[in-house]
């Protein structure tokens, strides 16, 4: 079988024009994977209050972060692709989860080189419900109606592996190198807590009180939380940190159930509160930078923190088209092409 890789981000707006922000928020916020409500409950929260309201203010925000070659996330995205194209001997295509670079239009790209086994790379570090599982449940959707002659594999949740820990701790302790901090955030974009129960395999391992994410348990393969939190431990360990000079939080909530606490802005303006004068905020949830990381927390985090009295606040960029980074996913993508796995 000719095999092939499918890279998969989360997605942007064609442009940051209200109009498609908001066709894209349509299609990211009616996901029952991101707003997991009854739909009769998710048209009236997304189609009757938030695409009549927050288009515009998300479309000047996008305006902000947009690059003359276009959205980073998809200009990064592509130059990850270039990077690993140049390395694997195999047809390399790039999807997003919303947007107009669909799945589909990646699937056929390979279809149309030949390929039969598809390596779907969803670019997460982390498992959850928002990211991952909805890549891949669309990627089978497709493949059953439109493809159903292909075969799938897919890169499992790596925010343990040793290598990729090795990678994040260079490109953190490089750019933080000579900037003054005095704390070092990890934030990781936030979900409602009843995503991490919902995929509790064990149906009763996730409590979220503070002591199951530590103790061992299967559920742990698929809870965010917990792959979130050992990723800062990782890190911290891997960088010497002390105790005390690092933490956790969860950025970009959104309506009124209970997220994962503690909240980054909550976290940044508590800092600043206790007379902090510098920090520095890396967001590992993301390998490129985003919307997310290029606005809500370089710009709004940076802007709380010195209402708060803060003099010094340094944004750590994510992976992006790092060199090392680049180098891993292509190790991965050649393990994978020199396997004999297959699965339908």
């Amino acid at each position: 079988m000719k095999k092939g890789i499918l890279l998969v981000n989360l997605g942007s707006p064609d442009s940051p024009d209200p109009k498609d922000v908001k066709k894209y928020l349509g299609e990211f916020l009616m996901d029952e994977r991101v707003i997991d409500v009854p739909l009769w409950a998710r048209n009236l929260l997304v189609k009757g209050i938030i695409l009549n309201t927050r288009p515009k203010a998300s479309a000047e925000a996008y305006g902000k972060i947009w690059w003359e070659e276009g959205s980073p996330l998809i200009v990064i995205s592509e130059r990850v692709k270039a990077g690993i194209q140049k390395q694997v001997d195999a047809p390399v295509a790039l999807a997003m989860r919303y947007g107009s670079m669909t799945i589909k239009k990646g699937l056929q790209e390979l279809v149309d080189q030949g390929v039969e086994e598809v390596f779907i790379v969803p670019l997460y570090p982390q498992f959850a419900m928002a990211t991952t599982e909805t890549i891949l449940v669309l990627a089978e959707e497709i493949r059953k109606e439109h493809f159903p002659n292909l075969k799938f594999s897919d890169l499992k949740a790596f925010y343990n592996r040793p290598d990729y820990i090795e990678v994040l701790s260079n490109s953190v302790a490089r750019h933080l190198e000579g900037q003054p901090f005095e704390h070092l955030l990890f934030s990781y974009h936030g979900v409602p807590e009843r995503h991490i129960r919902k995929r509790d395999v064990t149906k009763s391992h996730c409590k979220i009180d503070g002591s199951c994410c530590s103790t061992p348990s299967k559920a742990h393969e698929f809870c965010y939380r917990h792959q979130c939190l050992e990723v800062t431990r990782l890190v911290a360990e891997k960088l010497n940190l002390e105790p005390g000079t690092y933490s956790t939080s969860f950025q970009s909530r959104l309506g009124f159930d209970p997220w994962l606490l503690p909240y980054t802005d909550r976290t940044i303006e508590a800092l600043g509160k206790k007379g902090l004068k510098s920090m520095a905020i890396v967001t590992p949830a993301f390998v490129s930078d985003c919307l997310e990381t290029l606005e809500e927390i370089a710009m709004e985090g940076k802007e709380i923190f010195e209402e708060m009295g803060g003099e010094h606040f340094t944004t750590v960029p994510c992976l992006n088209d790092d060199k090392e980074w680049v180098d891993l996913l292509s190790k991965w993508m050649n393990d994978w092409l020199t396997s004999e796995t297959v699965k339908a």
